[in-house]
C-alpha cells in the first residue's frame, strides 16, 4: 500500500507539527480535533512556522501555499475514512487514547495502518484496543516536530514487519532518522530524559540552588542547549509527569516516583509555556523563574 492520506487524531502542538511535515511531504493531510477553536490554532501556528522556514530559505512561499492546500480539518473522526495512516496525537493518557482507538477504527479501510505519537505508554496495550494490532505501531516525534530530526519507533507485540518497513519508510520521506526502541515504558528518549528533569526538579525542592542556577548549572557545566527545568516548561509539566508516572507504575522501581514539587505545579495547573507560567513566569517580554 502507498500512504498518500495521512489522518491526525489531535490539533495540539505535536498534532499540528505532525501536520505541517506531512503536508510539505506532499501528502494529503485530514487533521481532526473536537475542539474548532484547537484546529484554528493549529493551522495559523503551522503557517507562521511556515513563514519563518520561508524567511530562512528553507522551503519556498509556493512551498508553503501547497502545503497549507493539502491540509483539511474535521472535528469528526468519521472523516479519516479516506485515510491510508491514521495517527493518534492526544493527551498522554491511556484511556483517553483506547477510547479514540476504539472509536477511529470502525471509521478506517481495512488496510489502513495505525500508529500513536504516544511518549510513554505501552504500543502493546494501544493495540490491543483496535481491531488491527499487527497494522499498529508507536511512531513517536520529537517536539518541536519540524526541527527535531528523531522519530522513535516502537513495535507492538502483534506488530507485524510490513507495517513496521511502512512505517520507517514514510519516516525517513518526511526526513527524520529514526530509532527502534523496544515496549518498554517511555522507550529510549524519555526513559533517560524524563528522570533527568524529574532530578532537577528534586534539586529544586530540596533547596540544592534555585531555577536560575540549576538551569544554569546544566546549560554551563553540561552544555545542554536548554536547562532542564526550562525544557520541563517546554514540554508541559503535566506531560513530564504522566511519563514519569508509567516509569514508576510500569517498572516498580523508587527512583522514577515523581518530585512532590511537580506534583504540586500541575495539581496548580502550572503546566509550564503553555499555560502562562511553571518554573518561570512568562507573563512578561522575558520569562521569570518563579522559586
Amino acid at each position: 500500500m502507498t500512504i498518500e492520506t495521512i489522518g491526525i487524531i489531535g490539533a495540539g502542538q505535536m498534532g499540528n507539527g505532525i501536520a505541517h511535515v506531512c503536508s510539505l511531504a506532499k501528502l494529503d493531510v485530514i487533521m481532526v480535533d473536537n475542539n474548532p477553536a484547537q484546529l484554528n490554532k493549529a493551522l495559523e501556528t503551522i503557517r507562521a512556522n511556515m513563514n519563518r522556514q520561508v524567511k530562512r530559505g528553507l522551503i519556498t512561499q509556493a512551498d508553503e501555499d501547497a502545503a497549507i492546500k493539502r491540509i483539511k480539518t474535521s472535528q469528526s473522526l468519521k472523516d479519516l475514512s479516506p485515510s491510508d495512516f491514521v495517527i493518534e496525537a492526544a493527551t498522554e493518557k491511556e484511556e483517553i487514547k483506547k477510547e479514540i482507538m476504539r472509536a477511529v477504527c470502525p471509521h478506517l479501510k481495512a488496510e489502513t495502518l495505525l500508529a500513536s505519537n504516544t511518549s510513554s505508554i505501552s504500543i502493546t496495550r494501544l493495540a490491543a484496543a483496535t481491531d488491527r494490532p499487527q497494522k499498529f505501531i508507536g511512531m513517536h516525534f520529537m517536539n518541536p516536530v519540524p526541527l527535531m530530526k528523531l522519530v522513535e519507533l516502537i513495535r507492538g507485540l502483534a506488530t507485524d514487519d510490513d507495517t513496521f518497513t511502512q512505517i520507517r519508510d514514510l519516516a525517513e520521506k518526511l526526513g527524520k532518522t529514526t530509532a527502534t526502541s523496544e515496549d518498554f515504558p517511555a522507550f529510549i528518549v524519555n526513559r533517560i530524559l524524563l528522570p533527568m528533569i524529574n532530578e532537577a526538579v528534586y534539586t529544586l525542592y530540596e533547596g540544592v540552588g534555585n531555577v536560575d542556577a540549576i538551569d544554569t548549572a546544566m546549560r554551563l557545566g553540561a552544555n545542554h542547549p536548554m536547562g532542564p527545568l526550562e525544557l520541563a516548561d517546554f514540554i508541559g509539566l503535566d506531560v513530564c509527569l504522566a511519563v514519569m508516572q508509567v516509569l514508576y507504575e510500569g517498572l516498580a522501581d523508587s527512583k522514577y516516583r515523581p518530585c512532590p514539587l511537580l506534583v504540586k505545579y500541575v495539581e496548580a495547573g502550572w503546566y509550564g509555556k503553555k499555560a502562562g507560567r511553571g518554573f518561570y513566569d512568562y507573563s512578561g517580554e522575558t520569562p521569570v523563574p518563579t522559586r
